[in-house]
């Protein structure tokens, strides 16, 4: 007889039913919340709803799976037991919390419940059994507006404009100074609220509230902001979320109780210091969502913000001194930086979560780096500690100290980093003009997960609330975007669309910068500097380096390009296109020249014009690579391209080349193409015209013998023929290749090592490879045009429609961004057989926008190839991806 499954697991009272290994099943909370009961720390008891569950309830029409009501009914006695209370008792009434808990971490993306079992009975049972009405009426309100956004999905902005109405009427400013009558008419007013909105009274049954909270938290695992942020993040929804009932704890009990969110580190810098907020007489969505100003969790992190609210350590020395053994310890166990949400109860601490910390790049390098060398992990396990993703934020300008500014706001400095852009008040707005290619700071008065799509969309944002741990904080530093928070001066008008701070006024789409780091707001666009990397980031990569199998190189036309791909660790250029270099004023009227003559005598003349050009680039390429490959593309694109369109530009080329305008324009009009991605380009402009391949192989050929004599070092150029389709395109275009380089070494009494190649970007060229490699010393896959021709989808066109093929499902991801490892990684792998069979010593390599993507690059180490190129700002992100890669293959799987 086949075993029963089980929905349902509890934890608490020093022992659970789970631990941190069923992270899958039971959600990243509910696994630690076991783990740590199991630890014997004090964790509120509470049971988990499966994340087998959720897939259940999507599969049945949002029906939950036989046997569940019955096993929660027992887990649910079982926490009352544990606390000496009773759900829906009217004397001694168990309260709940119910939470989502996805096995990725997804901060206030899903719905959470607070004080659930609260009923107009079961709070005067609460009232009379904790000594405190006040406290009583005051979790009932907050549990009514909860309940009544999340489940009964009443606009949550209709009860804060109640309450703040009936502040102003009664003259209070906190809602700590409410008494508890005050909160019983509040109470009224609300469920008038749910009332007149849905011809219903609020629930009083707490059975109800219950299964209607838990369908909400499965329900929100398909909501739009969550939908957003699995995307965002590569978050397969098949994942589901696991739902935590947990007893409640509360922080709003008194002045000997409060609520707290801390990391074990400083997630911004990974500085060894407890970072955290807390609040008195509070609970925890008071912290996150900035409704009051929290204060700081050290006495040294107080001080340092120059605050006079006395912090957590001062505040409550014993209940803090508790929270730092349990950091140390939690730090310990899971060897990493914790985030943890906390609460104390009339002076006694419980642990209500932890979790790994969302943390900027920079802290990831510290932290990972701190702990191998403190000897919790090893330079392996560091190395796969880091995202290679988050690296971006490391490698782009910040603000240079010395240009003037004019400082408009200052704030607290939430996640670091410089942006530039203009300023806008709402997320659709932010998302809409991002997708016209415009930078956007966005503004708000606090964030919430609903502006999930526009944090994405901005470069920056800004807030008026919230702390260090607040959504917008928190959020900003995951996704790497500069972040100020809690700028108490700024008062927004949404209907005028500005802000003002201090009389100043700024209006939407006017220029602001940020500076995450120094939490402040400038006006205008302040100048940046490049970036220094070193100590941490050099120590890590330093160790991915020696276990990295792949080589790095970097895709460079010009010396800058190229400096900089060397400065970050490029191995060598993978790819030069040798068109960008066409397109300066100096050049592209002798290009058109080229383009237009009729006949080979006028191309050749326009192309010696070209020759020292090219040359004088090629030259500057090999000095910067110095020892290292460079790979040189011969003309690609299609030539129209390069074509006049004007008539000035038309009489430009005239006049230079003596031809008649009347006539250019013909030739002009008789070169255009219907289809140019598939029509006359790559390999078969060599094929019509071999000059122009005979002119860049005789300025390749000639620069590395220059470089070669200049320098003493070792000069390996790599000149790769594009497009090919049939051998026979290469072995003819090859012998002239080769005839010339025989031709230039012998001129220049020179012995250099060179390489002829090709660019594999068609299906039919992928699989016919072993006859190609016949010609071929090198493969270099060009995935961006192999993808466009395996699915005929064109890369500029489909940005319009692709959008709906990820929403739908079709795409797991965008396959110009990520390689499709079905088709054009099987078209890759078939390639690589057959050109190996062929010739056991080519060298195969990638050079599309891929090489710089980390999921692509594990793929590429799986399929054995020699090297991925990418831009030269990913060059850091593909070392470590590649070294994560090697790992992941020697472990047998994924140890991320």
């Amino acid at each position: 007889m086949k075993n029963k499954t089980k929905w349902v697991y509890s934890f608490g009272a020093g022992s659970a039913e789970g631990d941190a290994s069923m992270r899958n099943l039971l959600g990243g909370k509910g696994a630690n919340l076991a783990e740590m009961a199991s630890l014997g720390l004090p964790v509120p008891p509470g049971f988990t709803i499966t994340t087998e569950v959720c897939s259940a309830f999507y599969e049945n029409d949002r029906n939950h799976p036989a046997g569940l009501a019955e096993e929660v009914s027992t887990a649910l006695a079982k926490v009352g037991d544990a606390v000496g209370m009773k759900f829906g008792d009217t004397s001694k009434p168990l309260l709940v919390s119910v939470r989502s808990g996805a096995r990725a971490s997804m901060p206030g993306m899903m719905d959470t419940v607070l004080n659930l079992g609260l009923t107009d009975e079961t709070v005067k049972g609460l009232a009379k059994l904790s000594g405190d009405e006040r406290f009583a009426y005051d979790s009932y309100r907050r549990f009514i507006q909860m309940y009544s956004d999340v489940v009964l999905e009443v606009d949550h902005h209709s009860f804060e404009e109640q309450l703040e109405t009936y502040k102003e009427e009664h003259d209070y400013f906190l809602d700590t100074e409410m008494t508890a009558d005050d909160w019983k008419s509040v109470i009224d007013g609300y469920k008038k609220v749910v009332g007149d909105e849905l011809g219903r009274p609020f629930p009083q049954d707490p059975e109800e509230q219950l299964w209607g909270a838990i369908n909400a938290v499965f329900g929100s695992w398909r909501n739009d902001r969550a939908d957003t942020y699995r995307r965002l993040h590569n978050i397969p929804e098949s994942w589901g979320t696991a739902v935590n009932v947990q007893a409640m704890v509360f922080g709003n009990m008194g002045e000997t109780s409060a609520t707290g969110v801390a990391f074990t580190r400083d997630p911004s810098t990974g500085d060894n210091h407890y970072y955290g907020e807390f609040l008195i007489n509070a609970q925890g969505e008071d912290v996150v969502a900035g409704i009051r100003t929290p204060q700081a969790l050290t006495k040294r992190a107080r001080e340092a913000m120059s605050d006079d609210a006395p912090s957590m350590e001062e505040a409550m020395p014993k209940a803090y001194a508790e929270l730092a053994a349990v950091f140390d310890r939690l730090e310990k166990h899971y060897r990493d930086m914790q985030d943890i949400e906390f609460t104390i109860q009339n002076e006694k601490l419980w642990m209500l979560q932890t979790r790994n910390g969302k943390r900027t790049a920079k802290a990831a390098l510290k932290i990972a780096v701190d702990l191998c060398e403190e000897g919790l992990l090893t330079q392996e396990e560091a190395v796969m500690r880091v995202d290679p993703h988050s690296l971006d934020q490391l490698l782009h300008p910040s603000l240079d100290p010395d240009a003037p500014r004019d400082q408009v706001l200052s704030g607290l400095p939430a996640s670091p980093g410089a942006a530039v852009g203009e300023v806008v008040f709402n997320s659709d707005e932010a998302e809409r003009l991002a997708q016209e290619g415009k930078a956007v700071i966005l503004v708000r008065v606090e964030t919430s997960p609903e502006d999930i799509h526009g944090m994405h969309a901005a470069k920056g944002i800004v807030t008026a609330r919230g702390g260090m741990t607040s959504h917008a904080a928190v959020v900003a530093r995951g996704m790497g975007r500069p972040c100020v928070c809690g700028a108490g001066d700024l008062k927004i008008d949404k209907s005028e669309e500005f802000f003002t701070v201090a009389g100043r006024q700024v209006k939407k789409g006017e220029t602001v910068t940020i500076d995450g780091a120094a939490g402040r707001v400038y006006a205008g666009a302040v100048p940046t500097v490049q970036p220094e990397l070193s100590g941490d980031f050099g120590k890590l990569m330093g160790w991915a380096d020696a276990v990295r199998r792949m080589k790095v190189r970097a895709n460079a036309e010009t010396p800058h390009d190229a400096r900089v791909a060397r400065d970050f660790g490029a191995e060598g250029i993978g790819l030069c296109r040798t068109e960008h270099m066409f397109f300066e004023t100096d050049r592209i009227i002798a290009v058109r020249e080229m383009i237009l003559a009729e006949d080979k005598k006028g191309r050749e003349a326009a192309l010696a014009k070209l020759l020292p050009m090219q040359r004088s680039d090629f030259e500057e390429l090999f000095r910067v690579m110095s020892g290292l490959p460079v790979t040189i593309r011969l003309l690609d694109p299609p030539l129209h391209e390069f074509l006049p369109h004007s008539d000035d530009e038309i009489e430009e080329v005239a006049k230079s080349s003596g031809m008649d305008a009347q006539k250019l324009k013909d030739r002009a009009h008789k070169l255009h193409e219907f289809n140019p991605m598939l029509g006359h380009r790559g390999c078969r402009l060599g094929v019509s015209y071999p000059e122009i391949y005979e002119m860049q192989a005789r300025a390749i050929m000639e620069a590395a013998c220059a470089v070669a004599k200049e320098t003493g070092e070792k000069v390996t150029p790599e000149i790769m023929i594009p497009l090919v389709a049939k051998r026979e395109e290469l072995t003819m275009l090859k012998a002239r290749v080769d005839a010339v380089a025989l031709a230039v070494l012998k001129e220049n009494n020179t012995k250099l090592d060179y390489l002829v190649g090709t660019m594999i970007e068609l299906p039919r060229a992928a699989l016919t490879a072993d006859e190609i490699a016949k010609d071929a010393e090198f493969f270099s896959f060009g995935t961006n045009d192999l993808t466009q021709t395996t699915f005929g989808l064109s890369r500029d066109d489909s940005a319009a429609f692709l959008p709906d093929y990820l929403r739908q499902g079709i795409f797991e991801r965008d396959p110009f961004v990520t390689l499709d490892p079905d088709g054009v990684g099987a078209l890759i792998k078939i390639a690589a057989e057959k050109g190996r069979a062929t010739r056991p010593d080519i060298k195969l390599g990638i050079c599309g926008e891929h090489g710089g993507d980390p999921d692509s690059i594990r793929f590429v180490e799986g399929a054995g190839l020699d090297y991925v190129s990418c831009s030269p700002y990913r060059t850091p992100i593909a070392r470590l991806a590649a070294a994560q890669a090697k790992l992941e293959k020697s472990q047998g799987g994924s140890t991320a």
